[in-house]
């Protein structure tokens, strides 16, 4: 199931925006701050990101360009959303990397013509970024199970607390005569 991360500091705008995606079946993840957003990022693992453009905290451009910084959000698409009479630089978000701007209130055919090709890009971008990271990172052997010998690991142990431990009773007699000497 595709995942979307809705972030509206407007629970008009965010309850409309929930009914309309879960009706598609979409999961939706709904913060209302930028910050948190931001912080979320790694565990919600979003394929779409909707962020309001005047979010508190961060606004919606800044974490447009933060997730099209970062080579592992790089895939996940951000569609950003402002009220009809908000104005913004429509310019510079599409500098910042978004994908598209819807208008508020939100429309559900709008807002489906415009979301279902960058979910199915962003899956298509992910995929392709696994692969690569697969073709660079090859996968390691399985490694076979450790023989534990105890005696060994006794001995070993035994070893490592005879080196130390003239080390460790020079240092505690320093401790007790300072404290004695402070004592008295």
């Amino acid at each position: 199931m595709s995942r979307i991360l809705l972030a509206d500091d407007s629970p008009h705008a965010q309850r409309m925006g929930e009914r309309i995606l879960r009706e598609e079946g979409f999961e939706v993840v709904s913060l209302t701050d930028g910050e948190t957003t931001l912080v979320r990022l790694a565990d919600v693992d979003p394929d779409l990101i909707l962020a309001d453009v005047f979010l508190p905290g961060k606004s919606g451009v800044e974490i447009c360009r933060h997730v099209k910084s970062d080579p592992r959000l790089r895939h996940v698409r951000v569609v950003l959303t402002a009220g009809l009479l908000e104005p913004f630089d429509e310019e510079e978000a599409r500098l910042a990397g978004c994908a598209a701007i819807l208008k508020k209130p939100f429309e559900a055919s709008k807002m489906m013509e415009t979301i279902h090709p960058l979910v199915q890009e962003s899956q298509l971008a992910r995929g392709l970024l696994a692969e690569a990271l697969a073709s660079v990172v090859p996968e390691t052997p399985a490694l076979a199970p450790l023989e534990i010998d105890p005696e060994r690991v006794q001995a070993a142990v035994t070893l490592a607390l005879d080196a130390a431990l003239p080390a460790l009773v020079h240092e505690i007699t320093e401790r007790v005569l300072i404290a004695l000497c402070r004592a008295g």
